[in-house]
């Protein structure tokens, strides 16, 4: 199970016949690793995180992030994000950073992946309004569920439930936990326990995620017409990349002048942490991935450009997050995952019968696993079934 496991026939002697990665030092290597929860024999051509990688992307919950709200509903558009081209993104920027400081890539991207796995439908409206329904029994929140949904819900192997991740793939996916759920969840809830950092390569995803969101949906709210120009060139680091990109093109306008504005934010944003991270680790010198658990967090922004970062996070809450459109379907969506809730938890047998009888351990948690597994405009159509008159 743990990494004796790896070495077992003839694993090392395949690594080493593998183009040679010059790792840092601090870098989580796949031969050192904690191990999976059930013993399988070492991969072959592969390295262990990257087995883990491409479990992630054959997963059934991998696909169904093409359906689910990233902050425009799937209907609302075919070029907005969903929470796979989130993802999706998320690791590209996760891999450029993690090349950077000599960690491993293959990690890297398998927890920028699996992050949102267990995300609801419709978005942060949608986890809410399930974690207000779960709240009597024991709460909601999507980290964890991703874990779930890893550990768990998918149903793909004969020898096991769940995708059989590594230790670290696992305690990468699991970036926040309170210490009541972290007691409950054995080895990958240790850190919060001991207050510990996790490894550097979730660090980065952990940012990467912030990069990628932020960013990107400043490009779907410009498109969308829920945010214009003038309002964003109030934001320091918008207006000093629009500014920049004008004088070099004065006459590029419309779309080339947003993505050209955005791309240089996100170049802007990478090479950031990529030269405070550096400096980081150079101050704190750690010499193994055990080291870096007992240091402070290591992959950051300067404090300037965490300023500008935050100061245009504000600014999507205020004027698109809260925008009123985006009120009004957020509010159709709260409606939707809550009336479904409460439809299952007062007859379970209106479930599909893999969670009918899921349901008889503990009901209001298969419920919970079944809706937020559901895509956005699964639970439209689920909801419909139950309420309408019209429909069978």
């Amino acid at each position: 199970m743990m990494c004796h496991a790896l070495r077992s026939r003839g694993c090392l002697a395949l690594l080493k016949c593998m183009p040679e990665r010059e790792l840092a030092p601090y870098a989580a290597r796949p031969e050192h690793s904690r191990g999976r929860r059930h013993r399988e024999p070492p991969p072959r051509g592969r390295s262990e995180y990257q087995r883990d990688r491409d479990r992630i992307i054959h997963s059934t919950a991998f696909r169904r992030l093409e359906y689910k709200t990233q902050v425009f509903v799937n209907h609302e558009g075919d070029l907005f994000r969903t929470r796979l081209t989130h993802s999706l993104e998320v690791a590209q920027i996760a891999r450029s950073v993690a090349r950077s400081l000599r960690l491993d890539e293959d990690l890297t991207e398998a927890i920028a992946l699996a992050h949102d796995l267990g995300h609801t439908p419709f978005g942060h409206t949608g986890q809410d309004a399930l974690n207000a329904c779960m709240k009597p029994y024991g709460g909601f929140e999507h980290n964890l569920q991703s874990l779930r949904v890893v550990d768990l819900l998918e149903q793909r192997y004969a020898a096991f439930d769940g995708l059989n991740l590594t230790f670290e793939t696992r305690e990468g996916v699991l970036k926040h936990c309170s210490l009541r759920n972290a007691r409950t969840l054995g080895d990958v809830g240790e850190r919060f326990i001991r207050k510990q950092r996790p490894s550097l390569e979730a660090q980065v995803a952990n940012l990467a995620d912030e990069i990628a969101y932020n960013n990107h949906d400043v490009d779907d709210g410009l498109r969308s017409g829920l945010l214009g120009m003038e309002q964003l060139s109030e934001v320091k680091i918008f207006a000093r990349h629009m500014k920049a990109v004008l004088r070099e093109h004065p006459h590029v306008a419309g779309r080339r002048l947003i993505h050209e504005t955005v791309r240089r934010m996100i170049d802007t944003l990478v090479t950031d942490i990529i030269r405070a991270s550096e400096a980081n680790i150079r101050l704190h010198d750690p010499a193994s991935p055990e080291e870096v658990r007992l240091a402070p967090p290591l992959v950051s922004f300067s404090t300037r450009i965490r300023d500008e970062s935050h100061e245009l996070k504000q600014f999507l809450r205020r004027n698109l997050y809260q925008h009123y459109r985006v009120t009004r379907m957020s509010g159709k969506a709260r409606r939707i995952v809550t009336d479904l809730f409460h439809a299952f938890l007062s007859d379970s047998r209106l479930l599909p019968p893999e969670f009918q009888s899921r349901a008889q351990g503990h009901a209001p948690r298969a419920i919970a696993d079944y809706i937020a597994g559901m895509t956005d405009r699964y639970a439209i159509l689920e909801h419909r079934r139950l309420f309408s008159i019209e429909e069978t």
